[in-house]
C-alpha cells in the first residue's frame, strides 16, 4: 500500500463520536461496494491510526489505503462524505511514508450470548448421548470451555448493502467488530467492502 488519505471525526456536543463513526463508516462501506472489484473485494483498505490509544476504542482517524493514487482518486470519497461536511476533515491523498512497522485490521465475526448458549446446549446433548452420561454433568465440563463475548474488541453498528439489495428493504444492523494484529512485514492479501482483511489472508498497512 503505497498511498493513504486521511479522514478525521469532529465530533460536537449535539454528535457523539460513536454516532459519528456509524455515519462515516457507513458511506466508507457504500463507497467500497460501488467501487468493488469482485464479490465482496475492495482495492482500497481502511485502517484506524488510532486504535486502542485514547478514551474512544477507534479514536477519531480513519485511514484510506490503496496500492496506486488513482484508486483512492477514482474512489472520491468526499461525494460520500458531501452530507457530513461539518463533522469529518478529509485531506488529500498522500504518499505512504517509508516504515518499519506493519499492522492488518480484521473483520472479527463474534458469537452473541444467544448463539453461544444454543451452540453450549447443542454440544452438551450430543456428548450426553455418545457417553451416556446425565446432560447436566455434560453442561457443567462444557462449561469450563464456554467462548465468552468479545465485549473489549471495538465495534460499530452497521447495516449490510449487500442485503439491503437482496431484500429491497431496510438492511440487516449488526456490531462490526474490529481486530488489529502486528504484522512482521509487508503482505498483499484480501480487503472486503468494508476495507478490513479476511482473518485467513490479512493485508498488511503501513503503521505509522
Amino acid at each position: 500500500m503505497r498511498f493513504y488519505q486521511d479522514i478525521t471525526l469532529l465530533p460536537d456536543a449535539e454528535v457523539s463520536l460513536g454516532f459519528l463513526w456509524q455515519k462515516v463508516y457507513q458511506q466508507i462501506h457504500i463507497a467500497l461496494v460501488e467501487h468493488k472489484i469482485g464479490d465482496n473485494q475492495s482495492q482500497v483498505a481502511v485502517g484506524f491510526p488510532e486504535y486502542g490509544n485514547g478514551a474512544f476504542p477507534l479514536g477519531r482517524k480513519l485511514r484510506l489505503y490503496a496500492s496506486e493514487r488513482v484508486q483512492l482518486e477514482q474512489l472520491g470519497i468526499e461525494q460520500y462524505l458531501r452530507r457530513l461536511n461539518d463533522y469529518v476533515h478529509l485531506k488529500s491523498v498522500q504518499d505512504v511514508p517509508d516504515v518499519a512497522s506493519y499492522v492488518s485490521f480484521v473483520r472479527h465475526h463474534a458469537k452473541g450470548e444467544a448463539r453461544i448458549e444454543k451452540d453450549h446446549q447443542n454440544k452438551a446433548r450430543l456428548w450426553a448421548a455418545k457417553s451416556g452420561k446425565p446432560l447436566q454433568e455434560c453442561l457443567d465440563e462444557l462449561e469450563k470451555s464456554r467462548p465468552t463475548l468479545q465485549g473489549k474488541l471495538p465495534f460499530i453498528w452497521m447495516e449490510s448493502q449487500e442485503t439491503k439489495k437482496r431484500e429491497e428493504s431496510a438492511g440487516r444492523r449488526f456490531p462490526l467488530f474490529i481486530k488489529r494484529s502486528e504484522q512482521p512485514c509487508p503482505v498483499r492479501g484480501a480487503i472486503n467492502c468494508y476495507g478490513l482483511s479476511h482473518p485467513d489472508n490479512p493485508v498488511s498497512l503501513p503503521a505509522f
